[in-house]
């Protein structure tokens, strides 16, 4: 990896530490691979679950990712200072809302229960490595926030269905993002395959332009009555062209403590 491109891995470093200080996990109650349209994944709307006991935000965090649970990733507990409230954030266009604050964690419709976690991959490290290749594989790691909601009868549904309408509009033309003013600009919205839960979305989502672009992944499913959201970057990947693999093994991990 020459000069060049360790400036733009640091670019993107930076476009990506921004998009990382305005995300945020959404509010608690009480109980403390395919291009297309950007319709994204399994139709979610495609079935009515049947009536679920929606889980409280206590029962969440007995559901949510520990330390251990994802092999090469450390998994902590998100706090109050990623806690963002839906005036926190403002989208400039009223129809990319939803998907807007999906990116954010902001608390969407009526959740009965709330719960977050920040996920970081390890890097590999390669003591064989020159120092400007070190950097880079530092640099090529996978952060994801991961929220759980849970919604009484159809709401999970509901959220899901809402994020794909929001996707489909939104997924050209661009649209900008303010967090307690810092702005994103969000330039393209593309679907991807999407697996796990019931129903599942996945879009790869770019931000700003040329060698300033980077791709971020959201990826939003349902299990019965909670909605698990991942929205992740990679600090390595800039560019238009760029992107990187959805973190498959802490959403199937997830999934999976979800029951």
């Amino acid at each position: 990896m020459r000069a060049t491109a360790v400036r733009r891995t640091a670019l993107a470093a930076t476009v990506a530490s921004l998009a990382l200080l305005a995300t945020a996990c959404s509010g608690s109650d009480s109980d403390a691979k395919g291009d297309g349209d950007a319709s994204g994944g399994k139709d979610a709307t495609s079935s009515k679950p049947a009536a679920v006991k929606a889980l409280t935000s206590a029962e969440l965090e007995k559901v949510s990712l520990e330390q251990g649970d994802v092999a090469g990733h450390k998994v902590s507990k998100t706090g109050p200072e990623d806690i963002a409230q839906p005036e926190d954030v403002t989208v400039d266009k009223k129809e990319c809302e939803p998907i807007g604050f999906a990116f954010y964690g902001v608390k969407r419709g009526t959740p009965v229960g709330n719960a977050g976690r920040k996920v970081v991959q390890e890097p590999e490290k390669d003591e064989s490595a020159d120092p400007e290749d070190a950097l880079a594989g530092l640099l090529d790691v996978t952060s994801s926030l991961v929220t759980l909601a849970s919604y009484e009868g159809d709401g999970a549904a509901k959220s899901l269905a809402e994020l794909r309408e929001s996707a489909a509009k939104c997924a050209t033309g661009g649209f900008t993002l303010t967090m307690k003013g810092s702005k994103q600009k969000v330039t393209k919205v593309t679907e991807e395959k999407a697996t796990g839960g019931e129903e599942a979305l996945a879009w790869r989502v770019q931000m700003g332009e040329g060698d300033a672009a980077a791709p971020f992944k959201l990826v939003s499913l349902r299990q019965g009555g909670t909605v698990a959201t991942f929205f992740s970057f990679n600090l390595g990947k800039t560019g238009a062209d760029s992107d990187f693999a959805q973190p498959t093994a802490l959403i199937d991990a997830q999934v999976k403590k979800l029951g």
